[in-house]
């Protein structure tokens, strides 16, 4: 070694930068080499430094070479291991970076999201690999304002798009050709064989009966399905809105509703939720009209709707109306069992003239004039409301077409719209068919034409009876329920698109929240010169997401089928699309709004980024830690009643506890995720199965699907959501008495270990799982 050493700091001076091992084909001569540049391997000889090459050395210096060639080879293994080291170290410091939202993570090529903008592009073999800024100039760069026209202009001069009749059959074979021209690798139709209620033979009729003579009020063309047929009669009470608290405060003033006709205006909440608060409260009919203060110039318009409180065909709950299917004897829970009829403002403005009763509450006046609660104690006057409705069976068609994954073609994202509608329905149905068939052309485009290659599946899906109550959509789901919630990853809903154009209504699962938020940074507003959707909603757009209501074909996909949901669009601040649901929604009409060509290209741009990055990204870009904010959120409301609960008997730490085990499984998945190796397909595979399930584990399962179909504790209907046991935790301070203690025992029960199941599934591998609290 002391040879060694006196070589190296020493002995003769050495000529050498660059030292390779290596035996000259002359004999003993060797020279020595150091590879210092991990460019030699890229090829070519553009800056390569000219070899350098030693004299041979003497004889008697043999042991000296030994050493000096043992040191050199250390110092190889030495600087091997820096390299590998500190790459390893950058890579990880980018995907913390991306972790903690420092980080830039857009610049990936088929990467997760958790990769930062300046990874380098994978080395993949055969097809171009496409950065995501690139991926999403390219859609921007196709969507056509001009083609979203043509395609809305299908929707003028015709009346009317009912489901199963001409204009919807017509409908949905042109969009069956358009997505065969498009080269979409599957286009096929799914058949339903479903019962609507429809107009009778003669229009619907409201009357007033006084002093023995009968007055028509008002008999209107438009109807309400599901409606109960035949006559009834009785005195009219106005309820606002006709929400639960609008019932509660007539009551407070002891007046009794059996047997009552109630009047309400549209808006807050559904008209099926409106209806079935009338027959809580013991109504035998109710009307309702478009308010001129929340809908402008609708004086005369009388619109159509549903009175399901549900989706789907109400003859086959739970159940799929396929044709081969034998329907069972049983109906919807959700069917009203009540007379229910809309009518115009102008004929409730004369029925109000009639009622000589107690003045409206002040923040009960809208802007029909004066407005009265009821009738005087004397006053013999009633409202007669007599229905023709009349059940049929109809056959309806949804039309897909799919773009299939390159790596995962069993796993897929659905962009939808409803085809269907009772007038026109240009807003309703004709915006979201019209950005449906354009975004389902430029993907398709660029999957064709620009080597584009997804990871996994795209499937558009045009939807018929969506005005029925997403009976299109619910049948599909119902049909294939089995498949879809191991498969279907993220539904987008393109309905109603565009109703106005100076504020933005967003509905959408917590999952999907960060990859909305990226998406709408990354479009244009059409409506001003500069900045982007973002700039419009505010940093603190989450606070403003509306919950999905039964009116949004959405809502089946979320609460029933446990699919994440994204549904949003254009709208006008405090101030109702006032043409919607009736025969004035029309094309003229909805072109009032400024831009709309250009509005509905931007939330197509929104739609198409949300489901390219989803097909993009080797981690599915779904958000599953936010829900351990919004469990959070609900521990947060459910604190303040801890007390109360325990004078019962009960506790709430449970529920907490499985709160904090949800928290500790998604950071397990996290490490997993972050450990793992991106480029293993099985690893990768596995660990989006357990991002994907997560919507799906928040269904109750101790629920049957059948009695309570929206079994999602966070969006769902019914006494098992988190809602539902807040409400009941709030009557403790309010109405002791009225608890039902079994009931919340359930509610708490329900909660608690739906939880617990929902953490144990995203932990992965059963011998992970907490077992204990």
């Amino acid at each position: 070694s002391h040879d060694c050493l006196s070589t190296q700091f020493g002995g003769e001076p050495m000529l050498y930068t660059r030292f390779s091992i290596a035996r000259q084909t002359d004999g003993d001569n060797s020279h020595v080499e150091m590879k210092l540049s991990a460019d030699d391997d890229e090829g070519g000889e553009i800056g390569r430094p000219e070899h350098l090459h030693a004299s041979m050395p003497p004889p008697q210096r043999s042991g000296k070479n030994l050493c000096f060639l043992i040191i050199a080879a250390l110092l190889l293994l030495l600087i091997g291991f820096l390299i590998g080291y500190l790459s390893y170290r950058g890579r990880m410091q980018k995907a913390s970076r991306c972790l903690d939202g420092s980080g830039k993570c857009e610049m990936t090529p088929t990467t997760s999201y958790l990769a930062d903008d300046e990874t380098e592009e994978e080395e993949v073999p055969g097809p171009p690999v496409f950065y995501w800024p690139q991926l999403r100039d390219l859609l921007s760069n196709k969507l056509s304002a001009s083609h979203l026209e043509d395609s809305l202009r299908q929707r003028t001069n015709q009346y009317s798009f009912e489901a199963g009749q001409n204009g919807d059959e017509s409908t949905a074979s042109y969009i069956h050709d358009q997505f065969t021209s498009f080269l979409l690798d599957e286009v096929w139709n799914d058949e339903h064989y479903i019962k609507l209620q429809v107009k009778g033979s003669s229009n619907n009729k409201v009357s007033i009966l006084e002093d023995g003579k009968e007055e028509i009020l008002e008999s209107p063309d438009a109807y309400v399905a599901y409606s109960e047929s035949g006559s009834v009669a009785g005195k009219p009470v106005y309820v606002n809105y006709g929400l639960k608290a609008d019932f509660q405060k007539v009551q407070k003033l002891d007046v009794s509703l059996n047997g009552t006709i109630i009047i309400f205006r549209a808006g807050k909440i559904t008209l099926a939720e409106k209806v079935a608060n009338a027959k809580e409260a013991g109504a035998v009919g109710a009307l309702m009209y478009l308010d001129p203060s929340d809908y402008k110039n609708t004086d005369a318009l009388v619109p159509f709707g549903h009175a399901h409180l549900g989706t789907g065909d109400p003859f086959t709950p739970g159940f799929p109306s396929f044709n081969h299917t034998q329907f069972p004897p049983v109906e919807s829970s959700g069917l009203p069992r009540i007379a229910v009829q809309t009518i115009s403002s102008q004929a409730v403005a004369k029925l109000f003239r009639k009622m000589d009763g107690e003045q409206c509450l002040p923040e009960w006046k809208g802007g029909v004039i004066g407005c009265k609660v009821m009738l005087s104690n004397m006053s013999k006057m009633t409202v007669k409301l007599s229905v023709n409705n009349v059940m049929v069976d109809r056959k309806i068609l949804n039309i897909f077409g799919a773009i299939k994954g390159f790596e995962e073609p069993d796993r897929y994202v659905v962009i939808g719209a409803q085809r269907d509608s009772w007038g026109p329905g240009a807003a309703k149905a004709g915006v979201g068919t019209a950005m449906l068939l354009e975004l389902a052309r430029v993907i398709s485009d660029i999957v064709k034409y620009d080597g584009y290659k997804p990871r996994r599946s795209i499937i558009f899906a045009s939807w018929s009876a969506g005005e029925y109550g997403a009976v299109g959509a619910t049948e599909w789901l119902e049909g294939y329920s089995a498949t879809l919630h191991a498969k279907a990853f993220t539904y987008i809903n393109l309905d109603a698109a565009v109703l106005g154009f100076n504020h933005m209504k967003i509905s959408a699962s917590p999952l999907l929240y960060t990859l909305l938020e990226k998406a709408i940074k990354g479009v244009k507003d059409p409506t001003k010169d500069s900045g982007s959707l973002y700039d419009r909603v505010g940093a603190d757009w989450v606070k403003t997401v509306v919950p999905l209501g039964l009116d949004n074909a959405a809502f089946p996909f979320l609460a029933y089928a446990g699919i994440p949901v994204v549904s949003f669009g254009f709208c006008n601040k405090d101030e109702e699309y006032p043409f919607l649901g009736t025969t004035q929604d029309t094309v003229e009409n909805l072109k009032t709004n400024d831009k709309l060509y250009a509005l509905m290209r931007a939330a197509a741009e929104v739609a198409g980024q949300i489901a390219l990055r989803l097909t993009h990204d080797h981690e599915l870009f779904l958000d599953f830690e936010r829900y351990d904010e919004e469990l959070l959120a609900f521990q947060e409301k459910f604190l303040p009643y801890d007390r109360d609960v325990r004078a019962l008997g009960l506790t709430l730490k449970w529920l907490f506890f499985a709160r904090g085990d949800f928290r500790r499984a998604t950071d397990a998945l996290r490490r997993d995720i972050t450990n793992s190796d991106r480029e293993n397909r099985i690893v990768r595979r596995a660990l989006n199965d357990r991002i994907m399930k997560v919507e799906y584990d928040f269904l109750s399962p101790y629920l049957s699907p059948k009695v309570a179909p929206f079994r999602h504790i966070f969006f769902g209907k019914g006494s098992h959501t988190l809602q539902s046991l807040l409400e009941n935790l709030q009557l403790l301070t309010t109405s002791r008495d009225s608890v039902d203690v079994n009931k919340l025992k359930e509610q708490l029960a329900l909660a608690t270990w739906t939880i617990k199941g929902a953490a144990n599934a995203l932990v992965g591998d059963i011998w992970d799982t907490d077992n204990e609290f």
